[in-house]
């Protein structure tokens, strides 16, 4: 009997989960029923720290592979890395980034020394030990390491070189946990990358719009603007899959750029490229993100759509990239 059982491994639920956590939740019920459709059985199993009660699960299930959600683990993205490695172990295919792409995306230090390394376009960094290399007149945001939607990211976090109360502020902060970056004041635009068979696909660019702010206020798609459903940030950046005949090129430039990362970083399956464009029109990569949210409202299902893909073919060319030999 041919094995068609699939294992949704996710993080296990803090106490009291914000939005973040909870989007997990949306994404399994929404994969779930794309499943069905393709025929496959699924069932859940909860990640966190105690890894022998897990990989006894895992054994006993012996699925056919495993849909990995897991998006953090004792609170943190630290220890992303951990769920990919037990698998590999394990010998069971996985949905998604590798193991060593998972680490290098994840940290967002580590994967701009990758892009530099493969000529790829991203702002300037610095160590919180180098904080008084800062250029007085430059503008900087400090950003966690490790963490990926967003978390404890929104305008607060920029700042200008000649901010001597705030640089003393952030030279509290942990050199493990945070990291200072260039930051680009100019458009924002994300690009889905989607595996399988035949290779990766860049589907439709999406620009996120920063409308009606207000002057002053810097745009940035932090936390607020992705899970606080009646903040301003969240209520004023809409995303379109428009564009004017002069933004063409820079188009087809951002979808060469997300290959050439998907190749840089040996990616697979599904992800997300997220790019700032100064008033030159010069491209910096943000991040590459690794496995994002597949929700049905969040960016990557819309871009899909917008190629002419349904959800089950989506997940079908996930499926396929994750039992590539």
């Amino acid at each position: 009997m041919k094995n068609n059982r699939i294992v949704f491994l996710y993080n296990r639920m803090s106490e009291n989960p914000k939005e973040d956590e909870l989007d997990v939740v949306r994404q399994i019920k929404h994969i779930s029923k794309a499943l069905k459709v393709l025929g496959y059985e699924s069932t859940d199993v909860p990640f966190d720290i105690h890894l022998d009660v897990v990989i006894a699960q895992l054994k006993k299930i012996k699925p056919l592979l495993v849909f990995n959600m897991v998006e953090m683990m004792e609170g943190t993205g630290a220890l992303l890395h951990i769920s990919p490695s037990i698998l590999n172990v394990l010998k069971i295919p996985y949905t998604g980034v590798q193991l060593e792409a998972m680490f290098m995306t994840t940290s967002k230090v580590l994967g701009k020394k990758q892009m530099r390394l493969y000529g790829l376009p991203t702002s300037d960094w610095y160590t919180l030990d180098e904080i008084d290399t800062l250029k007085k007149n430059d503008t900087y945001i400090v950003k966690p390491i490790w963490e990926d939607g967003s978390l404890n990211l929104d305008e607060d976090n920029i700042f200008k070189g000649n901010d001597k109360a705030y640089i003393q502020k952030i030279k509290k902060l942990s050199s493990k946990e945070f990291f200072i970056e260039q930051y680009i004041d100019g458009r924002e635009f994300n690009l889905s990358v989607l595996g399988g068979k035949n290779g990766p696909q860049v589907m439709p660019p999406a620009e996120i719009l920063f409308k009606d702010y207000p002057e002053g206020k810097h745009r940035i798609v932090g936390y607020k603007a992705k899970w606080t459903e009646d903040s301003f940030e969240y209520t004023h950046t809409p995303r379109t899959f428009h564009y004017k005949k002069e933004d063409l090129p820079l188009v087809e430039e951002l979808k060469t750029i997300a290959i050439k990362c998907w190749n840089a970083f040996e990616l697979r399956g599904y992800v997300r490229v997220d790019f700032r464009v100064d008033k030159d029109r010069r491209p910096y990569i943000l991040e590459v993100n690794g496995n994002p949210c597949i929700a049905p409202e969040s960016g990557y299902v819309a871009a899909t759509k917008r190629a002419g893909l349904k959800f089950p073919q989506v997940i079908e060319r996930i499926i396929e990239d994750a039992l590539k030999e």
